[in-house]
């Protein structure tokens, strides 16, 4: 939850109305309860701190060494309207100054270590048993990337992670600040369309369109809109839950992005039990959940970026406040071209109305 000013409450305070609420609602979740009681996330945790809520040093070299010695766990990335969970082992990092990456053929991220400030490691009692994390957040106390143990990790490397990472004080004074205010974007008139448009069209890689936007001083969903009918166009808001859909039953393997300021999570793969429950659209497989608020789709665009591989294909979805939700592509590797089946599937989905 983004805060409106740094807020410390006292922690036995906080406890206690923390406890008040999951008397009152029973099985909230704790990002809930922390937006019900006017607080962050991390705020929350650190409210519990005990034998089984212990605060970790921020060492994240130390953490992602030590990652890959737990085995079989889940690792969970989510934005505010989309939790992406896969499940798997962490590969070794490797790290390029603050920007991260884990290579993995289950977990594959993309970390951002500027947002990360805060590490927990919880154990807490929910309606599935007793659950045991490690928890980190941003400086505003909003949560980054959430690791949970699984029936297959290795339970003595787990107690020797918290061991060899817990912090020497455990206080739950957390220094946090305030989440900046995004940039409001620029009025599409004050972009060259036309000078944005020749340099997408000799693009030689994907990983060069975020450059490209910064080159413009374009948003995303801003430079499809100009884009569109050349490289873009606008696609209905059921798309997502065509592409999921279309995708389980054709057996086209796929790749999902869903991400934060921290951390990007990506599953390659298929998909297979989708199903939705309220409003919430789910992926619901062994190894791979998705859980996508579809109430807040606002717009959804078929993007096409030119690369020395040939056209590769994506759909971007984004709320009605421009941020972004979750991005598809075909699976695909570096030096592939992309999968027909994709682009068949892609071009199945219906235009917006």
């Amino acid at each position: 939850m983004p805060l409106d000013e740094p807020q410390i409450p006292k922690s036995d305070d906080l406890r206690q109305r923390w406890l008040d609420l999951r008397q009152a609602k029973p099985g909230i979740r704790n990002r809930d309860a922390a937006e019900a009681l006017a607080v962050s996330e991390a705020a929350l945790i650190a409210s519990g701190l005990s034998e089984k809520t212990i605060r970790l040093q921020p060492d994240w070299p130390g953490l992602f060494a030590r990652l890959p010695k737990l085995g079989k766990v889940m690792a969970l990335t989510r934005n505010e309207t989309v939790v992406h969970e896969r499940r798997g082992t962490y590969s070794e990092a490797s790290f390029n100054d603050h920007v991260g990456l884990v290579l993995g053929p289950d977990i594959d991220l993309r970390i951002f270590l500027k947002s990360w400030r805060f590490i927990f490691a919880v154990e807490e009692e929910s309606r599935r048993g007793t659950l045991r994390s490690l928890q980190v957040f941003d400086k505003s106390g909003t949560a980054v990337h959430k690791i949970y143990a699984e029936d297959g990790t290795d339970a003595a490397a787990w107690a020797a992670l918290i061991g060899d990472l817990r912090a020497p004080i455990q206080s739950a004074q957390l220094d946090l600040s305030i989440a900046p205010a995004k940039a409001a974007p620029r009025a599409d008139g004050e972009i060259d369309a036309a000078a944005l448009l020749e340099d997408w069209q000799n693009l030689k890689d994907t990983h060069d369109f975020v450059p490209l936007l910064m080159k413009h001083k374009a948003q995303p969903n801003q430079a499809f809109r100009l884009a569109e009918g050349r490289f873009t166009a606008r696609l209905g808001t059921d798309a997502v839950r065509n592409l999921l859909n279309t995708a389980s039953e054709r057996a086209v393997p796929i790749m999902v992005f869903v991400g934060n300021p921290g951390i990007i999570q990506i599953h390659s793969g298929p998909v297979m039990r989708i199903q939705t429950v309220g409003e919430w659209l789910n992926v619901l497989d062994p190894e791979f959940n998705l859980h996508l608020r579809e109430d807040k789709v606002a717009e959804v665009w078929r993007v096409e970026k030119p690369t020395v591989d040939g056209i590769v294909t994506s759909v971007e979805v984004f709320d009605a406040t421009g941020e972004r939700m979750a991005t598809f592509f075909g699976k695909r590797k570096p030096g592939e071209p992309e999968l027909e089946a994709w682009r068949g599937l892609v071009r199945s989905l219906g235009a917006a109305a």
